[in-house]
């Protein structure tokens, strides 16, 4: 547990309770910023109350920060301050974001291949005999954590934050509860992912009968982003080599594979447009459409099916990320 030691800190112990009540505090992105704003605050104002002049200095841009590293290093100082604002408990005005740069990723296209050569990987993972209880709780959390990101198109974050609760195997459902702007919403899950789920339930019983999270390291937490790519890189290196990809990149082979396979006319196709935009968490059906612009090639397949709109529609829309 971090500890916060300026002459503030109890304020921030209030908003740190606040968020880890209502499911939204993540002890990396947000604690560890705000403990070095704290001890900063507490090296250079030893003792004093929230001031201006501590955000002002702390949260001014660096020479070696891009606007993008900008708004994430001060992201949990915005929310600190917004919270006390909207309990009266401080007049200080939160930083302001800045714009970020245009980001324009290109995803990787999977081959069959590829994604076979992958999940070859994943099902024949050698365990460790150094880190016996780790290695075998990797050995069955890896291939079916990958498994339901390209099956269901969910967000890695939403895959990993995932209760226990949250997922009801006898219907077919995910409840996604923390999300990117934390929209709840249900994904249901291809019928060919429900046994392999259903048996990873079974089987990591014997290592953590208890569980909060249904993906869980064995420390009791739900795995970090860190592990996602490390094990993604790792396993992809294997199969394929030095091509580039990353977890992510299954989202996006969920969204275009799922569009070209739809036949029918365009009222047919909005439709099924709408659901796929619900399904994946998506406020806006142009989210959707802008996994299929940034892909050499398929922009014009899109542009066939849903006319002169998509012109108007796509430029607006940045790429989404986790």
């Amino acid at each position: 547990m971090i500890e916060y030691i300026s002459g503030f800190s109890d304020l921030i112990n209030r908003f740190v309770a606040f968020r880890n009540a209502s499911g939204s505090w993540n002890d990396i992105s947000y604690g560890m910023n705000l403990k070095f704003f704290d001890h900063y605050c507490e090296k250079n104002y030893p003792g004093q109350e929230l001031q201006q002049k501590m955000i002002d200095e702390w949260c001014s841009k660096r020479e070696t920060e891009s606007n993008r590293s900008y708004n994430c290093r001060i992201l949990a100082i915005q929310a600190f301050i917004n919270y006390l604002r909207d309990r009266n408990l401080t007049d200080v005005a939160a930083p302001i974001s800045l714009k970020a740069e245009k980001k324009q990723y290109i995803p990787h296209a999977f081959t069959d291949e590829e994604l076979k050569r992958f999940f070859y990987e994943c099902d024949h993972i050698n365990p460790s005999q150094t880190h016996g209880r780790v290695s075998a709780i990797r050995k069955l959390t890896c291939p079916v954590f990958f498994r339901l990101l390209y099956s269901s198109g969910i967000r890695t974050t939403e895959a990993r934050l995932l209760k226990v609760e949250d997922v009801d195997l006898t219907h077919g459902l995910l409840n996604i509860r923390a999300s990117k702007g934390y929209d709840q919403h249900y994904v249901a899950l291809h019928e060919s992912i429900i046994p392999v789920l259903s048996k990873y339930d079974d089987a990591i019983k014997q290592y953590e009968p208890n569980r909060t999270y249904f993906f869980e390291s064995y420390k009791g937490n739900h795995y970090t982003r860190d592990w996602v790519q490390d094990n993604f890189e790792a396993l992809w290196k294997k199969a394929n080599g030095s091509v580039k990809a990353v977890a992510y990149d299954l989202r996006h082979h969920y969204a275009i594979t799922n569009i070209n396979s739809w036949d029918g006319d365009a009222f047919e196709f909005d439709d099924k447009l709408h659901y796929l935009s619900k399904s994946m968490g998506h406020r806006w059906i142009e989210s959707t459409l802008y996994y299929y612009s940034i892909v050499p090639g398929l922009a014009e397949t899109i542009l066939e099916k849903t006319e002169s709109g998509f012109n108007e529609i796509v430029p607006e829309v940045d790429y989404e990320e986790e």
